[in-house]
């Protein structure tokens, strides 16, 4: 395999030295101060990245990952055959300047040949930023085994002796495939529990079984709603087979048949490109594409396991503390039917009206907002297990739009919040406080976006409020 040669930069020509009048001197510092005012806006977008070097390229936007190239340059080359598959294509970003990428294999399903049904993936997942492998089988009538076995050659080759290695990042690697390839995906997952994730494509045909219970690897599965070869049933009995405690999703493609993901499909890579983003890359601003569903044309089925939470990715924001601080109300307050002997004068409120006045004072009631507020938020238990649950809020902007949200509400006792996603939290004693993040900070009049959170402790119901600056 050829790889294209990167051109250096060619070095500017030395200059002769001259003088320089004063006022372009003034020019320049008063540029100087400009461009320092300039980088001082944009330091948050940067922090940001830096937190996350896989996080590259703009902010996405629904137009953004509903095109149909990125913004990465591309080249590709043919693989020869070897290495325990028989070859095929491999595609990939041009800048070297960015580090490694992340990595996809994709094989065909029976019969099939890659170059014939599932190239044309390849310069477009490149353009997203990700190192595309497609494999030929050794046979074109292996089964799901064998097309397990050789996806997982191919990221071997891809990582140890390719000429791209250089350009592959090891440790987040994925694999996909159609139909027979697509359950041979699935198996590659059980086989190989370290892949950062997993993509179905109409996957295997009845009678093969597949249990995806024992899995550890996100999977998405895509299928047609008209498929008569691996219908929708069939996919949803793998799908009702993955485990809880692993991200997943299904999305039923509307109109779309078995061959359908053999040919350019938009739909398909709308779904594609954020599920691979958040999973190689760890980049959760595509989080908001797909929980909720962003945009649900051409789409006739899905189900998801939100928050879609990458397993060990940098962009997880730092656990906060298990225990609420000594200022949380203590469980063991007097329940108001035995007052203590100290009971204040009889001007006091009555025994039976004391709970009100048990939160902090910094706190803000934990009622429905006050009329005229800009927003409302609204909770919702999503699960829970013994020690924890999952929740989220539904931030909705009133009569008019905001720019900007921070919804508060009461921990319960025993509470605290090990995880967030779309959004930013802090805490003060046991009021929890979400702001917005950059991508969703923005809603039109009466839009809503959902932030969600892991928390320890026992579910509770609290009722948040919502302020707009």
């Amino acid at each position: 395999m050829t790889l294209p040669t990167d051109r250096p930069p060619t070095p500017p020509p030395a200059g002769r030295r001259t003088s320089v009048p004063r006022f372009v001197s003034w020019l320049s510092a008063g540029l100087v101060v400009l461009l320092g005012l300039v980088a001082t806006a944009s330091m948050p977008h940067a922090a940001a990245a830096a937190d996350n070097p896989y996080q590259r390229g703009p902010d996405p936007t629904p137009a953004s990952v509903a095109a149909t190239r990125g913004p990465f340059a591309t080249t590709q080359a043919t693989v020869p055959a070897g290495n325990g598959f028989n070859g095929g294509f491999v595609y990939y970003p041009t800048d070297t300047s960015l580090g490694t990428w992340g990595a996809v294999a994709i094989v065909p399903g029976y019969s099939a040949l890659f170059a014939n049904e599932e190239a044309w993936m390849g310069p477009w997942l490149a353009s997203f930023g990700f190192v595309v492998l497609g494999i030929e089988t050794n046979s074109r009538t292996d089964g799901a085994d064998a097309r397990a076995t050789q996806l997982l050659a191919g990221l071997d080759y891809l990582t140890r002796t390719s000429p791209v290695r250089s350009r592959v990042d090891p440790n987040r690697l994925s694999v996909m495939g159609h139909s027979a390839g697509g359950a041979g995906t699935l198996l590659a997952a059980l086989r190989r529990p370290s892949l950062r994730t997993a993509v179905g494509l109409a996957p295997g045909t009845p009678g093969n079984n597949l249990n995806m219970s024992t899995t550890q690897v996100p999977t998405l599965l895509l299928s047609g709603q008209n498929d008569g070869t691996v219908t929708p049933s069939y996919v949803q009995g793998i799908y009702n087979t993955l485990p809880a405690g692993v991200e997943h999703a299904w999305a039923e493609l509307a109109g779309n048949d078995h061959l359908s993901f053999t040919r350019s499909n938009p739909t398909e890579m709308r779904l594609l490109i954020p599920w691979l983003k958040i999973f190689l890359d760890y980049d959760t601003r595509y989080t908001q594409f797909l929980c909720p569903l962003a945009n649900s044309t051409g789409v006739s089925r899905y189900s998801s396991t939100c928050p879609l939470v990458p397993p060990g990715g940098p962009t997880i924001p730092p656990t906060p503390p298990t225990t609420p601080p000594p200022t949380t109300p203590p469980p063991t307050t007097p329940p108001p039917t035995t007052p203590p002997p100290t009971t204040p004068p009889p001007t006091t409120p009555p025994p039976t009206t004391p709970p009100p006045t048990t939160p902090p004072p910094t706190t803000p009631p934990p009622t429905t907002p006050p009329p005229g507020t800009a927003c409302t938020a609204t909770y919702r238990t999503i699960g829970s297990w013994s020690g924890g649950f999952q929740a989220e809020v539904t931030v909705t902007a009133g009569s008019a739009a905001v720019d900007g949200w921070t919804a508060r509400w009461q921990l319960g006792s025993g509470q605290g919040i090990s995880q967030v996603w779309n959004g930013t939290l802090s805490t003060s004693g046991s009021t929890a406080t979400v702001r917005n993040v950059s991508y969703n900070g923005a809603l039109a009049p009466g839009t809503s976006t959902t932030f969600g959170f892991l928390g320890t402790g026992t579910p509770s119901s609290p009722s948040p409020t919502c302020t707009s600056p």
